[in-house]
């Protein structure tokens, strides 16, 4: 007859999973590695790690549990692995990109000789240009009438986060954490905290100081006392979050539109109408300006765009 098990003896699959992750991140020395990524923001410090414990993992699986060990037809299988998944090119790039940097940190501490993703050709991101809303789409997103059931706090919130989000160009994350000491309205500026924690001020359009007025005068009555300086606050009086930009978003586009897509529009209507690079770098926060120029490849394609559709010999 045979011995029942008792379920306490037997290991859970949650329990395998946690332990799993345990020995991936001690052999590779994540928390090690997490400790060197100074000056990058909250996003990047999780999206490189999430990509390195998926490649231990990965590793794991195939017998090879020391980073020390990996060589090049490892990296390749791993892309090759990826390829077959078929995840996007630029995630493909990013992930790769990612097992490089490690490597860069692992062979100055001393825990690798090399790094094996030397050599790899990795698919190129695709060079997808950003999306740019025009005029009408604008129209409907920051000037639509409000709705009967819209309630009056909801529309001044609505209304001063989208009218902020393409009046300055912020990041979606940058404004979630936007604070009412960060505001000088009277000075039309705002003091923006951005990725690796590099603080820059940004110019507030007319409307969205008025609108930002208009808000900060029932803000006390939508976030309590203790979510503090917080500036944007959601339906339960939670500090705003990137899905709830979202939301208003979607409540408020003609059409399926991202949050970012503001933040593009900002900065290529600001070259279409004759502004400096540098200075819509410095605007944007971009550290390289090769980021920024991507966005005169949208004013030239739209420019070239004009002239098919207006000129009669075009």
């Amino acid at each position: 007859m045979p011995i029942p098990i008792r379920r306490s003896a037997a290991r859970s699959p949650h329990r395998a999973r946690a332990g799993r992750y345990r020995d991936v991140v001690n052999a590779w020395r994540l928390d090690e590695f997490e400790t060197s990524l100074t000056a990058l923001s909250d996003n990047t410090v999780a999206s490189y790690l999430s990509d390195l414990r998926g490649f231990a993992e990965w590793c794991q699986r195939g017998g090879v549990d020391d980073p020390a060990r990996v060589d090049r037809g490892v990296a390749r299988r791993y892309l090759a692995h990826l390829t077959t998944r078929q995840f996007a090119r630029r995630t493909i790039a990013r992930k790769m990109a990612s097992i490089r940097r490690y490597y860069r940190w692992a062979i100055t501490s001393g825990h690798a000789r090399i790094d094996p993703t030397n050599g790899i050709s990795v698919p190129a991101g695709g060079g997808r240009l950003p999306r740019v809303l025009d005029q009408r789409e604008l129209g409907v997103l920051l000037e639509a009438a409000p709705g009967d059931d819209d309630p009056d706090w909801r529309r001044r919130g609505d209304d001063a986060v989208l009218e902020v989000l393409y009046g300055s160009g912020l990041r979606v994350s940058e404004l979630c954490s936007l604070t009412t000491s960060a505001l000088q309205l009277d000075q039309g500026v705002a003091t923006v905290w951005g990725k690796g924690s590099k603080e820059r001020r940004v110019p507030l359009s007319d409307p969205a100081v008025a609108a930002l007025r208009r808000w900060l005068s029932i803000r006390h009555d939508v976030l309590p006392p203790d979510e503090g300086e917080i500036l944007f606050g959601n339906e339960r009086g939670k500090p705003m979050t990137p899905r709830d930009v979202r939301r208003i978003i979607d409540r408020r586009a003609a059409s399926p539109t991202h949050p970012h897509a503001l933040r593009h529009s900002f900065a290529t209507h600001l070259l279409d109408g004759g502004a400096d690079l540098r200075a819509v770098q410095e605007l944007l926060g971009h550290s390289d300006v090769a980021t920024t120029q991507r966005y005169t490849h949208v004013s030239k394609e739209r420019l070239a765009a004009a002239y098919r559709d207006s000129h009669p010999r075009a």
